[in-house]
């Protein structure tokens, strides 16, 4: 009578080679497939009467906010990413395959930040809550919001904020 223990013991490291290998591949797909972004100008207005520009890439489609900055290993620091969703909601925002710490400003309607979240950590599948509703939410390097004195009630401007 011979133990099927082996046999057991390699169609369980085999499966799990496999259930480890599926995110690994659909991982993959993603960074071989790009989605593609258009771009705009943005201004940030501040409470103190100063104003900053930037360049960003406009993830409008599901696919395009999925997708969003992951994969990235650089952008320039006067540039970023603007989502845009269908209607104000309650918005959750994550950094699983994304290498860039970022900075995420949660945006009302009329292009109010109504929330900020600095630096958050790269690769990390916690989940950034908007803290309420919001229309927009823009990515910038980790860093950039305090860098600039940026804060909660500073006014965002773009072609496609103005649109609504």
């Amino acid at each position: 009578m011979g133990s099927r223990a082996p046999i057991v013991l390699k169609s369980a490291l085999l499966a799990l080679f496999f259930i480890g290998a599926v995110p690994a591949a659909a991982t993959l797909a993603l960074a071989q497939q790009p989605v593609q972004f258009s771009s705009e100008p943005l201004t940030i207005a501040t409470a103190k009467g100063a104003t900053q520009a930037f360049t960003v890439e406009l993830a409008i489609s599901e696919d395009q906010r999925e997708y969003g900055l992951m994969f990235r290993k650089a952008m320039p620091e006067d540039h970023g990413m603007l989502f845009v969703f269908e209607k104000a909601r309650n918005v959750m925002m994550w950094m699983e395959n994304t290498p860039l710490p970022l900075d995420m400003l949660f945006l009302s309607a009329g292009g109010t930040i109504t929330h900020i979240q600095e630096n958050a950590v790269p690769y990390s599948k916690a989940i950034i809550n908007s803290g309420g509703p919001v229309k927009y939410v823009i990515e910038l390097n980790g860093g950039v919001a305090r860098k600039l004195g940026l804060s909660v009630g500073d006014k965002v401007s773009s072609a496609t904020i103005a649109k609504g």
